[in-house]
């Protein structure tokens, strides 16, 4: 199950790396706005890829889950509380955020494996 984040991961890197290296201006402030959006601030940076995972799973962009699962595995989430985030993301979006969810457990298992 870890080829699901190795597949993401580099198609992401890849992908990134070619729209970045066509040198457009409002795309690099975008991408660098984002990133600074998720630094510590008032927020901390763990509060922040939670919200940011709530967000991206109303909104059903399953790559942007994808990515907020990596940074909330990476920041010692536990599984306890990503099932809380999914409550909250389910509650506030509706049964919508089902199949979003299915997706991001299976994708969340993937980084445990891929991890061990």
């Amino acid at each position: 199950m870890n080829q699901l984040v190795t597949d993401f991961n580099e198609y992401r890197q890849r992908m990134n790396t070619l729209i970045l290296s066509k040198n457009n201006l409002v795309m690099k402030r975008l991408w660098n706005l984002d990133t600074n959006t998720y630094e510590a601030g008032a927020i901390d940076t763990k509060t922040k890829e939670m919200l940011g995972l709530v967000a991206s799973m109303v909104l059903r962009c399953d790559d942007c889950i994808k990515y907020h699962l990596g940074k909330c595995f990476e920041l010692g989430i536990s599984t306890e509380q990503l099932y809380e985030i999914f409550s909250v993301a389910n509650i506030v979006g509706g049964s919508i955020v089902i199949p979003h969810t299915r997706r991001a457990a299976e994708y969340w298992e993937a980084l445990h494996d891929k991890h061990q």
